[in-house]
């Protein structure tokens, strides 16, 4: 056991980057005792939330709109500014002006179901994460800071150069060694550290490192996710940081760049066990008002009479996909149009549904009671 000391500073010409220290080695000594009653209590919760989702039959209908928020949310930290019933939307409908944003958005959650489907083949490691980030960066903004690959040039965080930049990651050079020494720490099971500590300094060395020159955030973020399911800490993937870190933003920010600049690893190990305290009980919460929504709409689908099974079957798609037109439904269901029509005028009569365009052709209806679930947790 020793103190953690989190790194060095490297001259290189003109400037210092900085050398974390490697992580896959003797545990770190941590002085703070609170600090194991945050992981215990952490710990439980996750497990509560696990089993909890676990026993939904149903979970999977749900989890396409978790990705979606943890996608819009880890968006919005690095400034891409859009919104979940944006993102619903099909690309022809999105302002033009906004179409870049719904793209980085729509790639992240490409990115984000790949990466967690990818588990069941790969190990998590730089190769399935460098998977991730291509599709992260292909075709957007990102398309040319090399999408897939581990940077071959010094990046920095904050200014608009190396001369005042507010953090030089490690030197290029210094990469193989730093990330191959990561990848040993996901798997080092010898190491007695608890799980959860583990992941945060998984996440606070993988920020450090900015291995990326774009989409390091997104990808660290993801990187949370990814090591809970592998372990089975989750048996799904339905629980994200980014909306706490979102809320939290500044503090998120500071207390990842404090220790770097303190050797103040216990603070943000506060900080992250305490975003997985509070993600774990909203998350809770969350599924309670899904089951509620479900039951109260199943009941107004019963009184549909004859077409009460083609509504099920509808409501179904809709916690897929809750916002459609009626192609989409006639598709999805094998129906013809007049009969779409005949349920979309159902829907909106008992309520599920709400046309959004405000046209008479090419309607959108959503089904707001649920989007908006994902909203206000």
């Amino acid at each position: 056991m020793h103190p953690f000391k989190a790194g060095i500073y490297k001259k290189r010409f003109q400037y210092k980057s900085f050398y974390p220290t490697l992580l896959n080695h003797t545990p770190i000594e941590i002085g703070d005792r609170k600090i194991f009653s945050l992981v215990e209590e952490a710990g439980n919760l996750l497990g509560k939330f696990n089993a909890y989702s676990s026993l939904f039959a149903e979970v999977n209908f749900f989890i396409q709109m978790h990705v979606i928020k943890e996608a819009t949310t880890s968006s919005l930290i690095e400034g891409t500014k859009t919104n979940i019933d944006e993102i619903l939307l099909p690309k022809e409908e999105v302002n033009p002006e906004r179409r870049d944003d719904w793209q980085e958005v729509q790639n992240f959650i490409k990115a984000i179901n790949f990466a967690i489907a990818q588990l069941d083949k790969l190990p998590l490691s730089m190769r399935l994460v460098n998977y991730a980030h291509e599709i992260l960066l292909s075709g957007v903004r990102g398309r040319y800071k090399t999408p897939g690959e581990v940077r071959t040039s010094q990046n920095w965080i904050g200014g608009n150069s190396l001369r005042n930049a507010a953090f030089i990651p490690p030197h290029q050079e210094d990469l193989p060694a730093l990330l191959t020494d990561l990848e040993k720490f996901w798997h080092n099971e010898e190491l007695n550290i608890p799980f959860l500590i583990k992941v945060a300094m998984s996440h606070y060395q993988f920020e450090t490192i900015h291995p990326y020159l774009d989409g390091n955030g997104r990808i660290g973020r993801l990187l949370i996710i990814l090591q809970f399911v592998e372990h089975g800490l989750l048996k799904k993937p339905t629980l994200y940081l980014s909306e706490y870190f979102e809320k939290n933003r500044v503090e998120y920010y500071d207390s990842l760049s404090r220790v770097r600049i303190t050797n103040d690893l216990e603070q943000w190990l506060n900080f992250f066990l305490r975003g997985v305290i509070e993600t774990s009980k909203k998350g809770v919460v969350t599924f309670d008002k899904i089951i509620n929504l479900q039951k109260n709409c199943q009941e107004k689908i019963a009184t549909l009479g004859r077409r009460s099974e083609l509504g099920n079957k509808l409501l179904k798609i809709l916690f897929i996909k809750p916002i459609v037109n009626v192609n989409k439904i006639v598709s999805e269901l094998d129906i013809t149009f007049p009969t779409a029509n005949a349920i979309i005028s159902d829907f909106e009569k008992i309520g599920i549904f709400k046309e959004v365009t405000g046209f008479a052709r090419n309607r959108l209806f959503s089904f707001v009671e649920y989007i908006n679930l994902f909203k206000t947790v």
